[in-house]
This record gives C-alpha cells, sequence and structure tokens, in this order.
C-alpha cells in the first residue's frame, strides 16, 4: 500500500514538473543548444532567458506586420537574441570601425561614372567572385573582412581564380597603417598596408584565430597584392550602383546598430532611424536587385552563416543612402 501511494505521489510530482515547462522554457533551452550558449551562473541565466523573452515578443510582433505586408524583412531568434541592443553594440563591434580620416583620401582615386546601361540586377556570387561567408567571431575585425572581400572579388577578375585572403594577417600587422586589430580599424588602412606589404598571404596558410597576435607575414605565401584603392563618390548610391556593376564587390560602411539589424533574418531591411553618417561596421556590397517594386543592396556579412539570410542581408537601395552604404565605399586596386 505504502509503495502504491509512493507511485502515485512521484508520478504527481513527475506531471506537475512537465506542467510547469512552458513553451517558452522549451524553446529557450532549444535555442541555448542550437547556439551553444552555456551561462556562468543561475542568475546570469535567469538574466539572459528575461533578455531573450523580450526580443522573442519583438520578433513575432514583427514577423506579423511582415506576414500582412507591413514589414519589407522578417526578424529572427539568432545568436544575439539573449543581448540587449546596448550590449551587442559594445560587444559585437568593439570600435570595429575608427572614425573615417577623410583628409586621407588624396591617396585614393576617385571613381569616375560611365555611361553604360547597367544590369538591373547583379549578384557576383553567381560569377565566382566570392568565398564564403566567414564569422570574425568575437573580435571587432570587420574591416579587414570587408578588404578582404574586395581584394578576393578584384583578384578573381585580373587572375581568374578565388582565393580566400588572410584576415589574421590585417588584424596582425596593419597597425603600422593605423588599424588596431580586433579594436577596429578601416578598409582604406588595409588596402594602403596590402600595397606598402607587397601583399596579403591566403587565408590557408595563415588563418583566423580572432584575437590580436604576433605579424607572421610570408612572402612565399602571398595571395594577392594590390597598389592602391579607389573611392567611391560619398553619399552616390548611382555611383555605387555603377561600380558593383562594372567592377565587383566593393567594400562598404553601414550603420547596424539597431536591434531590427541585430535580428535581421531576410526579406528587405528598411530600418528609417539608420545613420548615413554614423557608420559602425564594415561589410561586402556584391549585387544589387528589385523585388516587388523595392530596390535593395545585397550584402555579405561577416558574422557566419546563422546571421541573417545566410550571412547575408538584403539593404534598402535608392531611399536617401539608408544606413551610410554608400558613405564611405571604396575597392582596391590589382
Amino acid at each position: 500500500m505504502r509503495m502504491r501511494i509512493l507511485l502515485i505521489v512521484t508520478t504527481l510530482v513527475a506531471q506537475a514538473s512537465v506542467d510547469s515547462i512552458s513553451l517558452e522554457d522549451l524553446e529557450f533551452n532549444d535555442w541555448k543548444l542550437n547556439f551553444g550558449k552555456i551561462y556562468k551562473s543561475t542568475e546570469e541565466e535567469i538574466q539572459r532567458k528575461k533578455i531573450w523573452l523580450e526580443n522573442r515578443k519583438l520578433v513575432l510582433a514583427h514577423n506579423m506586420l511582415a506576414d500582412q505586408d507591413l514589414k519589407s524583412y522578417r526578424l529572427g531568434m539568432n545568436y544575439f537574441a539573449d543581448m540587449d541592443n546596448q550590449e551587442y553594440r559594445n560587444s559585437v563591434f568593439k570600435g570595429c570601425l575608427k572614425s573615417f580620416n577623410r583628409t586621407r583620401r588624396h591617396n585614393a582615386t576617385t571613381f569616375l561614372r560611365g555611361s553604360a546601361v547597367l544590369p538591373k540586377t547583379v549578384d557576383w556570387r553567381k560569377k565566382g567572385y566570392v568565398t564564403q561567408v566567414k564569422d570574425q567571431q568575437n573580435c571587432g575585425s570587420c574591416w579587414a573582412f570587408s578588404a578582404t572581400g574586395s581584394l578576393e572579388g578584384q583578384t578573381r577578375r585580373k587572375t581568374g581564380k578565388l582565393v580566400s585572403l588572410s584576415e589574421q594577417q590585417l588584424v596582425d600587422c596593419s597597425w603600422t597603417h593605423g588599424n588596431f586589430g580586433c579594436e577596429g580599424g578601416l578598409m582604406n588602412n588595409a588596402f594602403e598596408y596590402i600595397r606598402d606589404n607587397n601583399g596579403i598571404d591566403t587565408e590557408e596558410s595563415y588563418p583566423y584565430e580572432a584575437i590580436d597576435n604576433n605579424c607572421r607575414f610570408n612572402p612565399a605565401t602571398v595571395g594577392a597584392t594590390c597598389t592602391g584603392y579607389v573611392h567611391i563618390k560619398s553619399e552616390d548610391e548611382k555611383a555605387l550602383q555603377e561600380a558593383v556593376a562594372t567592377i565587383g564587390p566593393i567594400s562598404v560602411a553601414i550603420d547596424a546598430g539597431h536591434l531590427s539589424f541585430q535580428l535581421y533574418k531576410s526579406g528587405i531591411y528598411d530600418e528609417p532611424e539608420c545613420s548615413s553618417t554614423e557608420m559602425d561596421h564594415g561589410v561586402l556590397a556584391v549585387g544589387y536587385g528589385r523585388k516587388q517594386k523595392k530596390a535593395y543592396w545585397l550584402v555579405k556579412n561577416s558574422w557566419g552563416l546563422d546571421w541573417g539570410d545566410k550571412g547575408y542581408i538584403k539593404m534598402s537601395r535608392n531611399k536617401h543612402n539608408q544606413c551610410g552604404i554608400a558613405t564611405d565605399a571604396s575597392y582596391p586596386l590589382v
């Protein structure tokens, strides 16, 4: 009789435990497993879950509007979903883009627009000019990934070979040219370093580590060189469109600090609060197009495949230089 009572009590306790596990609990635990999230304490997990639930509520509300065609893009519960926006800004960017020194542009060639009829759609991925999506991880090296991306494209155009180049070399070695490794830098500074250094190694020979380290450049494993860089007229989206169409992938700086960018999943990103002058992230414009009468830029990020649309984002085009995508665009000369 006592055994039967014990069994009933055990069953009731187990049932109560199951009932207390909500759908939100299951989703949060599944999300943690998916992104390998491990917290240092119970207190931290409680706080992270609170932020996660707030972001989940925002994502669900936003996507309901997207389902009704009231929003042109969707949000998702990605790796950054347990961060509030301020922490995201502080931890992801880490001063990723240093302040632009516009007086240094005398070192650059200016892009001159032509009169060519431009294609309605461009996607350099389809022509073999773009390497796989990379992940800068916990290092403010966006500038390095943007710089290698455009140089990879220009080298492919010149040699017919697509070679992945070493962001780690730029992180370690380009301090002499005004970059600060994982604490930020500029794409144009990277181009100048590669020019003066007579090349950059391949990623295979000098792999990414996501930390500042000693410079280990090896002239025997150079994958690309450049002779300088070309600056595209600031805030001119038509000039940027022509450069993307006729030259290849272009290094661009954007304002990526908003919660909507943090949790972006798919569709054409449209953020009215985006700044066209305060850019904090370096990315790569690899194409452009139009969907349902909305013009967009096709942009490669450096946050891995789990962010956005498999590492990419479509950003609003011809919308008053939204997010500053045409404010400081450039590409290397090879």
